[in-house]
């Protein structure tokens, strides 16, 4: 590194740490956790690596849980199990209104939104010796890996595959494990949903050839007018096996905090993620999108009074107050 950049380093984290120094830590917890995802997942690989920043800048005890994903990580969070989790928005928006299926009926208002972090794309990746080589060369029957049973991938990708005719039987399990089993045989395609690169593809590639399939045009259009995902394109420098950008579509994920955490942890535990973007780069580089700009991604969770605060100090974010939580 440069000296200009050791210099500017350094005063960002002395920022930093004068911040947190500076914070009444009154009723703060002394340990918090993290709820993730599988390992081999972008989920755990991010997680891990902000649940650790912030230990480390707040002098606390904290790390990342292995949980199933997003619906998991709503009922979590609401609960107060974790102090923080991270959701895709389709899942928030299903827990709010009480059709996680984690506990049907129960609207989970008590997880509130944190920070914006990446989009997800949806993809499929299959080996290069199965000869598939789009969507529509499925063949039926095809056994399929969605990843975590309630995960993003597992709630949403099974119905996408079925409105574009595929016929499938389902498996699930952790993305390691079914990088293995496709490397193994044992299943011909999986069906990613995760920030890119997903270290599970990404050490496929170095173990074996791999398709990765992008959406057709009138696919990306059927799966876009029926389900709540934006247009997306995994970039060709993301992958070896990429020659060009692939067309996908994604959702957005957020951090989350168990609403009635006080308000300057949670506002403390954001600044450390949203003051330096490169640091959280360094840690995964779907990080690129976690930036203040994206506050106004959030269309479905309330947000943490702490975080609100950090987002309208911070970043000018004009969110209403009636879109903040106060306690019941």
């Amino acid at each position: 590194m440069n000296a200009r950049y050791v210099i500017a380093a350094a005063l960002t984290l002395g920022s930093t740490a004068a911040h947190t120094q500076e914070v009444d830590r009154t009723g703060w917890p002394e340990s918090f956790t993290v709820g993730t995802a599988s390992q081999g997942g972008t989920y755990f690989a991010y997680g891990s690596g902000w649940a650790n920043l912030v230990s480390q800048e707040l002098g606390l005890s904290g790390g990342a849980e292995v949980t199933s994903g997003p619906m998991q990580n709503m009922a979590l969070v609401h609960t107060g199990d974790s102090a923080f989790a991270m959701t895709t928005m389709g899942p928030a928006a299903a827990s709010v209104t009480g059709e996680n299926p984690i506990a049907p009926g129960l609207k989970m208002d008590n997880a509130c939104a944190m920070f914006p972090m990446y989009q997800t794309p949806f993809s499929v990746t299959t080996l290069s010796s199965s000869g598939i080589t789009s969507i529509a060369e499925i063949p039926a029957g095809a056994k399929i890996g969605f990843g975590p049973a309630g995960s993003t991938s597992d709630t949403y990708f099974p119905l996408m595959m079925e409105a574009l005719g595929v016929d499938f039987e389902r498996r699930n399990g952790g993305w390691t494990d079914l990088g293995s089993q496709l490397q193994d045989g044992l299943l011909d395609v999986i069906a990613f949903a995760a920030g890119v690169p997903v270290p599970a593809v990404s050490q496929l590639e170095v173990q074996t050839d791999v398709n990765i399939i992008e959406f057709t045009e009138d696919e990306q259009a059927t799966v876009l007018s029926m389900f709540p995902v934006a247009e997306f394109q995994i970039n060709a420098d993301t992958y070896t096996t990429l020659e060009n950008d692939a067309r996908s579509v994604s959702m957005w994920n957020f951090a989350i905090a168990n609403c009635e955490l006080p308000a300057s942890f949670v506002e403390t535990a954001v600044n450390v993620v949203m003051s330096d973007n490169e640091r959280m780069m360094n840690i995964h580089k779907a990080a690129r999108s976690t930036v203040p700009e994206n506050w106004n991604k959030n269309a479905v969770l309330q947000w943490h009074p702490g975080a609100a605060k950090w987002f309208r100090d911070n970043a000018g974010a004009d969110i209403p107050d009636d879109k903040v939580f106060s306690a019941r």
